[in-house]
């Protein structure tokens, strides 16, 4: 009697999980997400669009150019060229899956322009909604389709191996009960790291625990020093704090310093509109010599109920209007440019084990994300390694003795808190040597006490050996220009 074929396990609710488990089709596919509906991933956080070049007068080489720079040219060049070639096929591949994009009067696409990029191609669904658009229309296919088998409300905390391979999972509920799940293939798509940082724009699911199971596991890190920054969260007190999306500097608003003044001017020929990595260094610079940023975007024309309803329907829960004075605004951890080191078809180098989207690096987005390039790779790079998985034979048996790879305790909620006020002084958008090695020896010495520490350790360790500034990664202490 043949065997029934083993399902392809992919952890992670957002975009690119969702990308890779219909692209799997027909191969079975278990789902398995942190919420009980697929919620609280940073993906249908996602104000920004999808960048593609869709006008007639840019193209995907001009793309290409503007994420090179944007990540300071240590991209995978060829992964680069290739996600921005495949683009356009993106956003018309997503529009046959439901997603709406905004339109002009007269039908087309509106692109709008963000930081970094030299035109203006960025798509949006719903203003700055995009990235619930996107997870609730794929979502909705992943639930409907019959070779997927949905499971929200559980933790995967263990990888099962064996002979050298990954053949499994091991699930949490909230009550504590456990479930261990063979599979032909797991797929890490946990997202990013941002949580662990005091002040970020992700939500708390964020936390690198993808990370760090997979590191466990024995995969290897690349890049894990390279944290982008974004310039303009709103400035409230928090944790998680409500993004103000670029979107908005490309429609004309302005970085303003304590006194009114322009904050870009001079610092970058793109102004407000130059890569984050600049901006968010600019912006820190401002609060660290002790002034208030500020975002004017009282100039901003248009319906704000239609094109900035995310950004409005924030400000107001915190009793700002910025349609009608200028709003304070702070940096956040934002986006992880490391991960997990894959190849292009999302293979880690430990057998059966793939990461795809935040939680893995490829060198598609170098030293620093061009933006509104992740939602894009999400969904290109889950879609390209859901077909890989669907088309690879099965293992054979292995023969070898079972064994669990966990990652490990949790660190207490005070620890986690003091951990967080560590890698915000430490790790964030200016970098200097002695406080980064202090802040490595405190993680070292609480390696044990939880994952999150280890985890910060091996951030921390790879912002200590890259000696130089590049990208999102500044070091002050080798002049690092604001």
């Amino acid at each position: 009697m043949k065997r029934a074929r083993l399902p392809i396990v992919v952890v992670g609710g957002g975009v690119a999980g969702l990308a890779t488990a219909l692209a799997a089709a027909p191969a079975p596919v278990r789902l398995l997400c942190r919420a009980h509906d697929g919620s609280g991933s940073a993906s249908a956080m996602a104000q920004g669009g999808i960048a593609a070049a869709l006008d007639p007068r840019d193209s995907p080489a001009a793309h290409a150019a503007d994420t090179l720079l944007a990540g300071a040219h240590h991209n995978d060049v060829a992964m680069a060229q290739w996600l921005t070639r495949e683009a356009p096929g993106a956003i018309a591949w997503l529009q046959a899956q439901g997603v709406l994009f905004d339109r002009d009067a007269d039908g087309r696409l509106q692109l709008g322009r963000e930081g970094g990029h030299a035109a203006a191609r960025i798509v949006h669904a719903g203003g700055d909604a995009s990235g619930a658009a996107l997870v609730h229309a794929l979502r909705a296919k992943a639930q409907a389709a019959a070779h997927v088998q949905w499971r929200g409300g559980v933790d995967v905390d263990a990888l099962l191996v064996r002979d050298g391979g990954v053949v499994g999972v091991r699930t949490r509920d909230e009550r504590g009960r456990q479930e261990h799940i063979e599979a032909a293939a797991v797929v890490l798509a946990t997202g990013g790291i941002g949580a662990l940082f005091a002040r970020t724009s992700n939500p708390p699911g964020a936390d690198g625990a993808g990370l760090a199971l997979g590191l466990a596991g024995g995969a290897s890190p690349r890049d894990l020093e390279f944290v982008q920054f974004h310039p303009t969260a709103l400035d409230v007190a928090g944790h998680c704090l409500p993004l103000i999306t670029e979107a908005l500097r490309g429609a004309g608003a302005r970085l303003l310093d304590v006194d009114g003044r322009p904050l870009m001017a001079g610092m970058h020929p793109l102004g407000d509109l130059a890569p984050r990595d600049v901006v968010a260094r600019r912006v820190a610079q401002a609060q660290g010599e002790g002034g208030q940023v500020w975002l004017d975007a009282t100039g901003v024309a248009g319906d704000w109920e239609r094109r900035f309803p995310t950004v409005l329907a924030a400000c107001r829960a915190q009793g700002f209007d910025p349609r009608l004075a200028p709003i304070p605004v702070t940096t956040a951890a934002h986006f992880h440019m490391g991960g997990l080191a894959t190849d292009a078809d999302g293979r880690t180098g430990m057998p059966g084990l793939h990461a795809v989207g935040e939680v893995a690096c490829n060198g598609i987005h170098g030293a620093n994300r061009l933006a509104s390039n992740s939602l894009l790779e999400g969904v290109l790079c889950g879609r390209r390694l859901g077909r890989v998985l669907a088309a690879a034979e099965p293992r054979p048996g292995r023969r070898g003795e079972y064994r669990w790879i966990e990652r490990g305790d949790s660190l207490s909620l005070p620890q986690l808190t003091a951990l967080g006020d560590l890698l915000w002084r430490t790790a964030g958008p200016v970098r200097e040597a002695s406080s980064l090695r202090d802040a490595w020896r405190t993680c070292a010495a609480a390696a044990d006490a939880g994952w999150q520490a280890r985890l910060a350790k091996a951030l921390l360790r790879a912002a200590l050996l890259r000696k130089h500034s590049l990208g999102a990664h500044c070091r002050h202490d080798r002049c690092c220009a604001a």
